[in-house]
């Protein structure tokens, strides 16, 4: 029933943007039909596959290092008063600091380098993970670490059996809305500083203003973040609530 209500409204979407483009009959609204044509032409060519997989590729590896260090951070947070007193401004600076900012520091200070946007996107990332691990660090149960403390578990039991299963909902939290803004963040990084990606695609048919193309990229690699999110964060995030 849900697939069938998504589906339905997939398609009003699209009725309203044919009439739309049908109605404005201009060069800045392309056709659904139109759209579709220059996905597959560019995918014809190869540089559409190329293009989602390089950025697909930047997303994997600054989501894992925002992911591992956040989570990381977060606990520590969390679970010590003194790092939390020393750290929170710091991480409320980063948290609100323009991701434009970071990416441009960073290509400045590194250089216009895949390293450079690599750690542009991470730290854009990473502050939004410690501070969702740090409220679930900060909730453990009384009860648990109680238990804990009688049964004199030592820090593997302890940390596999009182901590993992209290954070995976908010790792997977973390996860879910972290993968979202990182992809947005990579294609302004590829956008400033990268010869390759979706963001550079864009940039470039912008520069030709070619609306269809911008709009067909976007479309592409806003399907395979959905597709990510529906197929593997959506159970994983239902699997960790039936666990606990």
């Amino acid at each position: 029933m849900a697939l069938l209500a998504r589906l339905a409204s997939l398609a009003v979407l699209l009725a309203l943007w044919q009439g739309a483009a049908v109605y404005a009959q201009v060069r800045t609204l392309p056709s659904p039909e139109a759209v579709a044509a220059f996905v597959l032409r560019e995918a014809e060519t190869g540089q559409l596959f190329f293009n989602v997989g390089v950025t697909l590729a930047r997303v994997g590896v600054s989501f894992v290092i925002a992911m591992s260090l956040g989570v990381l951070l977060g606990i520590a947070l969390g679970r010590s008063r003194a790092a939390d007193r020393l750290l929170d401004t710091p991480l409320l600076v980063v948290l609100n600091t323009p991701a434009l900012v970071i990416t441009v520091l960073a290509y400045v200070w590194l250089g216009l380098t895949e390293t450079a946007a690599i750690v542009a996107v991470a730290l854009n990332k990473l502050p939004n993970v410690a501070v969702i691990m740090r409220e679930g660090a900060r909730g453990l149960d009384p009860g648990l670490e109680e238990m804990a403390r009688t049964y004199r578990f030592d820090r593997r039991t302890w940390i596999a059996h009182v901590l993992v299963p209290q954070l995976q909902p908010f790792a997977v939290a973390a996860a879910r809305s972290g993968i979202s803004l990182a992809w947005k963040i990579v294609l302004v990084v590829e956008l400033l500083g990268r010869p390759n990606g979706v963001g550079f695609a864009i940039n470039y048919y912008f520069q030709l203003f070619d609306v269809t193309a911008v709009i067909g990229y976007s479309l592409v690699f806003m399907t395979v973040m959905l597709a990510i999110d529906t197929l593997i964060l959506q159970p994983l995030d239902a699997h960790v609530r039936r666990w606990r």
